[in-house]
């Protein structure tokens, strides 16, 4: 096919070359962002006069018909485009003729790229907002039902003191509300329209850039030529806002992967999002969250690909930047899926509540409240965390827990002990008594639920307020 740009050329292009310099086989995905962009495109040269009314309308029509072909199968874009682009440009002359050559008036790859992007962005930031909310509204529901069930709290993963399940849950809840905000907060910034600035310096003709991005959605107008063709920030920054993300998933998968574990036996995931063994019977593996925790590394790959390939760009344009879209394309895949998996796996899987809480019953997780009571029995804390220590140790050695001492072996450590000791280290009680804001106590728990539901709905809500 003949080249946008093959007027200046004397020679063909080498087949390796070409092969290497076409993006069509990932490009291809921007197809219907493209074909709508040049409709607002071709609509406003008609408007401004830049071409006859007519022409504007026969293009208009002509992109209608072709983004219809290509949904109903009826077309394929031609697999020897050097771009989506060209692959659009060379459908279009087939139909209409040289009225097709005045679709690029005004514009060039570089300005129309960037859009496309935008564009395509700007949805898909739409749909990861709402698989987000949905993953934080399962985990709220779950939390919901699991506002007493008391389990372990970890630090460098030994017991360290009970706290619900709920309260746990809804640390993962707030990980999730502060991506929700990056991804919408990143929307704002993809939300500016690059259409107009040509190759880098504008345009010669009397576009009109603002009714171009009234008619495409676009919040605001890119304020500079040079920076709307050469900025890929948005494309960063999406890319880092999942890689945060996928963080956040991996550290639940881990979670989840240690959960199902004999060894912890808290939870036991649905048979629908578990795989087997090609050798051992018996084996139920947690493949779902393993991938999740798995995947993370490819996204956080591509946040440290694309950064790279900015850094040490000139402006405006370079063919550098051709490399944005295979890293963006494949984070929102990746991100799409662990955010529908995990989501999954949370819905189906079975919580062992009486496993939890034994768990909790044991590794001393009450020795801060055995501490906690000497202080308020006036025994400063420095001198309370040494006691609790030495009566820890005291109880190891008979494997035994605080609650099976006798107040005679408590009151050999200290002799103020009485037998409301029991009362004030029973791990419900020690739930109970951490009631300071965002602590596990059940009746907070309830409060901060009710605050992440309506926090969940203005989040979820954002485009309707737009």
């Amino acid at each position: 096919m003949s080249k946008l740009w093959g007027g200046r050329f004397e020679k063909e292009t080498d087949p390796q070359m070409a092969s290497f310099h076409s993006s069509l086989s990932f490009d291809r995905r921007l197809v219907f962002h493209d074909l709508r962009g040049s409709q607002a495109h071709a609509r406003m040269l008609g408007e401004t006069g830049v071409i006859a009314p007519a022409e504007a309308a026969a293009l208009v029509a002509g992109l209608g018909r072709l983004a219809g072909d290509l949904r109903a199968g009826r077309a394929e874009l031609p697999a020897e485009a050097e771009d989506v682009h060209s692959a659009v440009e060379q459908m279009l002359r087939e139909r209409l003729g040289d009225v097709a050559g005045k679709l690029h008036t005004g514009r060039s790859r570089n300005d129309q790229v960037a859009l496309d992007l935008r564009l395509y962005l700007k949805e898909e930031i739409e749909r990861v907002v709402s698989l987000l909310g949905g993953l934080a509204g399962v985990l709220l529901d779950l939390a919901g039902r699991h506002v007493e069930t008391v389990l372990p709290g970890y630090t460098h993963l030994q017991r360290a003191q009970p706290v619900t399940l709920a309260h746990h849950l809804l640390a993962y809840v707030e990980m999730f509300f502060r991506d929700l905000e990056r991804f919408i907060d990143c929307h704002r910034r993809t939300d500016v329209l690059p259409l107009g600035a040509g190759a880098l310096a504008g345009s010669g003709f009397s576009l009109d850039r603002h009714l171009v991005a009234k008619e495409l959605g676009f919040a605001r107008v890119a304020e500079n030529s040079m920076d709307a063709v050469a900025d890929r920030d948005f494309a960063v920054e999406f890319v880092f806002a999942a890689s945060l993300t996928m963080v956040h998933l991996s550290r639940l998968g881990e979670e989840l992967v240690l959960w199902s574990s004999a060894e912890f036996s808290f939870i036991e995931m649905d048979d629908a999002f578990a795989t087997g063994s090609s050798m051992m019977p018996q084996k139920k593996n947690p493949d779902a969250a393993e991938l999740v925790r798995g995947k993370t590394g490819r996204v956080c790959g591509h946040l440290v690909a694309l950064l790279t390939v900015l850094k040490g760009l000139p402006l405006t344009y370079n063919k550098d930047l051709q490399e944005d879209k295979e890293a963006v394309f494949d984070a929102v895949d990746t991100l799409s899926a662990c955010l529908t998996v995990i989501t999954g796996v949370l819905r189906t899987m079975r919580v062992n509540g009486d496993v939890m809480r034994r768990a909790a019953g044991e590794g001393y997780t009450n020795a801060t409240d055995l501490a906690d009571y000497l202080v308020e029995k006036g025994v400063p804390f420095r001198s309370a965390h040494e006691l609790a220590g030495r009566i820890v140790l005291y109880a190891l050695a008979r494997r035994k827990t605080l609650e099976e001492l006798s107040l005679a072996e408590l009151q050999e450590f200290w002799p103020g002990f009485e037998e409301t000791v029991y009362s004030r280290i029973g791990v419900d009680q020690c739930v109970r008594m951490r009631a300071t804001y965002g602590g596990p106590a059940p009746g907070r728990v309830r409060e901060a639920l009710a605050r992440a539901r309506s926090r969940l709905a203005d989040l979820t809500e954002w485009r309707h307020r737009g």
